[in-house]
């Protein structure tokens, strides 16, 4: 069961619970049922850790996937110069080609290391955004299950207990 389609439970307990006496804001609900509601909201916030990690892990796959082609440009670029200095007519020329070979792999390799980077930051962004609304909105329902369970006529002669 999502975080969502548990939220909609505990708002149809809300809505199906019987009002109290005279009082027609404050509502009767079963305290047994809305622990469970609160319990299943906890055992199901795993799934948005589970997302960032792989969200995590594919990003660090796509850098290391960047480093390869980097390096592989790299031996390209420097076998390529290898085969070029290795004749001797234009061996001034070769050793110039292959250093521009090479600064260019090399430029290649950070542009690529850059955009896997930007795409990381970009990624783990969405998911520190999406854990944030999560957050607020348990923050939220949290702060109205309070005020609920502190206006509850059951609950003022005892004590509530302030889990923060």
């Amino acid at each position: 069961m999502s975080i969502d389609e548990i939220l909609d439970e505990m708002d149809e307990l809300l809505d199906k619970a019987s009002s109290v006496p005279f009082v027609t804001h404050k509502k009767v609900v079963d305290g047994e049922r809305l622990r469970e509601l609160i319990n299943d909201v906890r055992l199901n916030m795993p799934q948005e850790l589970k997302q960032a990690k792989k969200i995590e892990f594919d990003c660090q796959r796509i850098l290391n996937e960047a480093k390869i082609n980097a390096d592989g440009i790299i031996r390209k670029a420097e076998d390529r110069a290898a085969q070029i200095v290795s004749r001797e007519a234009i061996v001034t020329e070769a050793k110039k080609k292959a250093a521009d070979i090479v600064a260019k792999a090399q430029e290649s390799a950070l542009n690529l290391q850059k955009t896997a980077a930007l795409s990381l930051a970009k990624m783990l962004n969405e998911v520190e955004n999406m854990h944030n609304k999560s957050l607020l909105e348990i923050k939220r329902t949290k702060e109205k299950l309070q005020h609920m369970l502190k206006n509850s006529p059951a609950l003022k002669g005892g004590k509530s207990q302030d889990n923060n």
